[in-house]
């Protein structure tokens, strides 16, 4: 059997610890109170990088989870936190969650469709560009996929 991209980003980050700097894992009802707060339900994979890390830098390479219950007084890593401030601020889909920032002014969301629970694409968002006008060009077609991409650039 195949693994899966998300099981081989884990397989390559357990292998380079050296490189991992994690905010710790939280609990199931952490993550269903992200959940409820969003009003999205996270894919599998996600909510498994989210008991296992909770947030994670590898290298450079930072990727939002959840580093605090505290939704509404958060901080960069805590994914739920940020995605609330771009809802504020630039009216962000609802369905999307911020997992990483570029650095150069595009933000890549997972695209949470309740629909399709698992199978959620990461797509670029770009603040400041009416809603109209964004191309969402998918950056990955799960969250797995885009971990391992980020964790093979970093090695």
């Amino acid at each position: 059997m195949d693994k899966t991209n998300y099981e081989k980003a884990i397989e390559l980050i357990e292998k380079n610890k050296e490189l991992l700097f994690s905010a710790g894992g939280v609990t199931n009802d952490t993550i269903l109170k992200a959940e409820e707060r969003l009003g999205i339900k996270f894919p599998k994979d996600y909510v498994d990088f989210l008991t296992k890390f909770g947030a994670l830098s590898f290298g450079g390479e930072e990727i939002y989870g959840i580093t605090t219950q505290d939704f509404d007084n958060g901080s960069v890593p805590n994914a739920i936190w940020y995605t609330l401030q771009e809802r504020k601020e630039v009216a962000i889909p609802n369905n999307f969650l911020v997992i990483y920032d570029t650095g150069g002014g595009e933000l890549f969301c997972m695209n949470v469709d309740n629909n399709y629970p698992d199978n959620s694409p990461i797509v670029s968002f770009i603040p400041g560009i009416d809603l109209s006008e964004q191309s969402y060009d998918e950056i990955a077609e799960d969250f797995g996929s885009f971990l391992l991409d980020r964790v093979n650039q970093e090695i």
